[in-house]
């Protein structure tokens, strides 16, 4: 079957799962006052589907040989489509959170399985061009979502943001029958059920992702509901992983890692989408807080780093197919530092174009980084590994992506605080300056006729601004600093690329 066919099957759904991850967002306001929800209600229609994909992604290899994989792949997309129409036609808050769960185990197989067959459907010197297909995707989901998502919910109903997947799913269906043809090493096999692997594996990880996304509004560890999960998270992932190196069967195949190059590029990816998620989390909070944005002037400057990286994917392919994937990768992580950096200097007065510009090189960053570091990780791999190797990718990827958020959402209150604290020192009646500003401050009120305002409240309000603007700075500076952290590991890794063979027997 010809290749570019196979890319355009498997990206169908992938696409569509990926949009979905991200497409509610928008959308909680209309579903709270549709179903009568309060707004922790609400989140858990987000946190529902993230801990039900982020159980099933890693044992997505292994069910690909319970099942076959492209039977697996098929039922993934239909239970997808079909709880996607249930999601839309939901009668209650908890008939919705119900349904995405069931929406996420269907959609979390979907990225490891298309990334393991796109590479198995591409010869090996052109492994770089079809991360540049996947990456594609997986970077365009998260810039069209919200603005499909939002501009559904306005001209339609916020059901459709669901009904949309069923037309799509059905034809994603019929080609995967069609298309999508099984190797040998991943037909069906009778397999023992590793039932407390399964348990354990639920456990930790739905704790874990419990914990990422409830974190930072139950104040962390302060919280006897956060260290419980906390607890159950730890203890479970442990046995799980004991269990797991012991047994003949196991749901997940952590000998994988005994691949120092596969070790090293999972770490890089973790930090590679802590960065990324947490910056563009950032940026639409500092432009809508502190500068005055609308959503849609926020999404207009989030949009140019996403076109940015659509073009530098396919020139990162190119380059990966040419040159030793290390020294691209080793570029994508410094420009994607200096991104960084550079928004760690935003202010209060930056102009549009100021603010701009950092993300389109993060974009341009994230382009040369994704490519090499997954040709790099995943293309020295045996075939017959592919699919688990893709499973513990995505789930590094994903993990990295909500404790990046969650991280950078902490920074941001705890550092507010301290720069407030500190700040509000010099507001006392004995500094000089404060009572030479509150002055003149009151006489421009008085000019202009406003009566209503107090200049203490006026100047605490600004007081207020400016610890958030720093403590914006120092999120974004974390980001850039454990950014460059992170580079030695790239001389832990072979070179991967059209010269790599498979190492592991």
């Amino acid at each position: 079957m010809n290749k570019w066919i196979i890319a355009l099957t498997v990206m169908l759904p992938t696409l569509i799962e990926i949009i979905d991850t991200s497409v509610v967002n928008v959308s909680l306001v209309h579903i709270r006052g549709s179903l009568s929800a309060g707004i922790n209600e609400a989140t858990w229609t987000i946190t529902a589907y993230l801990v039900s994909n982020a159980i099933i992604i890693p044992i997505s290899g292994w069910l690909s040989k319970v099942f076959g994989r492209r039977n697996y792949l098929a039922a993934s997309i239909a239970i997808f489509t079909g709880s996607s129409f249930l999601c839309g036609s939901a009668w209650s808050i908890r008939s919705l959170v119900f349904f995405r769960i069931m929406q996420g185990i269907g959609g979390g197989a979907l990225q490891p399985l298309s990334q393991s067959i796109l590479l198995e459907s591409f010869p090996r010197k052109q492994h770089g061009m079809a991360m540049a297909i996947f990456g594609m995707g997986i970077m365009f989901g998260p810039i069209i979502g919200p603005l499909l998502g939002g501009w559904i919910t306005d001209n339609w109903s916020w059901r459709w943001i669901f009904y949309i997947n069923i037309p799509i799913g059905i034809i994603s269906i019929l080609l995967t029958l069609f298309v999508i043809q099984d190797p040998p090493y991943m037909k069906r096999v009778k397999m023992k059920i590793d039932y407390w692997g399964l348990m354990l594996l639920a456990a930790g990880l739905g704790s874990l992702q419990f914990v990422i996304d409830k974190g930072q509004t139950a104040d962390w560890f302060s919280s006897p509901v956060i260290v419980t999960f906390t607890i159950i998270t730890v203890v479970a992932l442990i046995l799980f992983v004991v269990i797991e190196l012991f047994s003949d069967n196991p749901v997940v195949n952590l000998r994988l890692f005994k691949d120092r190059t596969f070790t090293s590029g999972n770490i890089l990816m973790f930090f590679v989408f802590f960065n990324l998620f947490g910056s563009i989390v950032l940026l639409p909070i500092y432009l809508q807080t502190l500068m005055g944005y609308t959503a849609y002037l926020a999404g207009v400057v989030l949009g140019p780093g996403g076109l940015a990286t659509m073009l530098a994917l396919p020139i990162a392919g190119k380059l990966v197919e040419k040159k030793n994937p290390k020294n691209v990768l080793v570029l994508g992580i410094v420009i994607t530092a200096l991104s960084t950096y550079l928004m760690s200097l935003f202010n209060l007065q930056a102009d549009f174009w100021t603010l701009v510009w950092p993300r389109v090189i993060l974009g341009v960053g994230m382009g040369f980084l994704f490519i090499p570091l997954t040709t790099m990780t995943l293309s020295h791999m045996p075939k017959e590994k592919m699919t688990d190797a893709t499973a513990m990718y995505n789930l590094l990827r994903n993990i990295g992506g909500s404790v990046g958020v969650a991280f950078v959402t902490t920074i941001l209150a705890r550092r507010a605080q301290f720069h407030q604290s500190r700040l509000v020192e010099h507001l006392t009646p004995f500094n000089p300056s404060y009572a030479l500003a509150k002055e003149k401050l009151s006489s421009i009120m008085t000019f202009a006729g406003i009566h209503t305002a107090n200049p203490d409240a006026v100047i605490y309000g600004e007081l207020q601004r400016q610890s958030h603007m720093l403590a914006f700075n120092d999120a974004f500076f974390l980001l850039a600093i454990m950014m460059l952290t992170v580079l030695p590991l790239v001389f832990f890794m072979k070179r991967g690329g059209a010269q790599a063979q498979p190492t592991l027997k």
